[in-house]
């Protein structure tokens, strides 16, 4: 069994097909669609967050992956989904089309960034620390794990200076690898329930269809269906990711052969981290 896996947010605008007539076609509609040109992401919607454009040339990436890997007669078994890799997932099941998951990203990351005007967030990456002292550490310092990636593969999020405090303490305490990015809001946390009526309507404005490939989501491992995808779109923003469970389901599933569409390999290299450790 295939399963095509989408991941969230790039940390960066890199490996862009730019002639490539089919990535093109995708920037225009992402263009016409959101204001944001991948293409030319220096200029274009400078009203945008840096996570709102990185977002949106991520989800142009799968997209655009998508189109490839069908042209390539690759076709999937099974979808997952990682963070903000849900909008072009539910695009290549059939649910909702192109334009549609480049409008919910656009729009939900907008509603995302307007928290970061309030007060300064963070992401703090660790990795070394098994989950049980990390959970320690959040919770002293009044951050949360949104990513449970791998045993020892996590993402925190919080306020800045509380995202620092705990990895000053994750690194203290063991961890071999600790890094912080700046982000637009607490993603993956309780704390995003502060605009989750927003989010609501936003999500409200949209209709989906019955997936036509079965598309697992990273919470539950359990197969989304119409009726649950709005109230799943706002929820798992509230909630932690657990990729970790989801690989491990996934090859409950018969799932063999694993292609990561989107930027980047991080998903990949989760899933050989996991499988090291079987």
């Amino acid at each position: 069994m295939i399963c095509w896996m989408f991941p969230g947010q790039p940390i960066a605008f890199a490996d862009m097909p730019h002639d490539d007539a089919d990535f093109q076609d995708i920037a225009r509609l992402c263009r016409d669609t959101t204001g944001f040109n991948p293409l030319d992401d220096a200029i274009t919607a400078s009203d945008l967050s840096e996570s709102v454009r990185l977002q949106l040339f991520g989800a142009c990436v799968s997209l655009y992956r998508i189109n490839r890997l069908t042209v390539q007669g690759i076709a999937p078994d099974l979808l997952a989904e990682h963070s903000m890799g849900i909008y072009p997932a539910l695009a290549a099941s059939g649910s909702i089309d192109r334009a549609t998951a480049l409008a919910l990203t656009w729009r939900i990351g907008v509603c995302m960034a307007q928290m970061g005007r309030q007060r300064a967030y963070a992401l703090g990456s660790v990795i070394g620390l098994p989950v049980e002292p990390l959970e320690t550490i959040a919770a002293s310092n009044g951050v949360h794990i949104a990513n449970h990636n791998t045993s020892r593969h996590f993402l925190l999020a919080g306020e800045h200076i509380r995202v620092e405090a705990s990895l000053l303490e994750a690194e203290a305490g063991g961890a071999f690898s600790v890094r912080s990015f700046p982000c637009d809001a607490p993603l993956h946390t309780p704390l995003i329930a502060e605009i989750a009526a927003e989010l609501q309507r936003v999500v409200a404005d949209y209709s989906f269809r019955e997936p036509r490939i079965p598309l697992i989501e990273h919470i539950g491992q359990t197969t989304l269906t119409a009726a649950r995808i709005p109230g799943f779109l706002v929820d798992e923003l509230c909630r932690p990711v657990y990729w970790g469970a989801t690989y491990r389901h996934l090859r409950s599933r018969g799932v063999t052969r694993f292609q990561e569409v989107g930027a980047g390999s991080a998903l990949a290299k989760f899933n050989r981290w996991i499988d090291s450790e079987q």
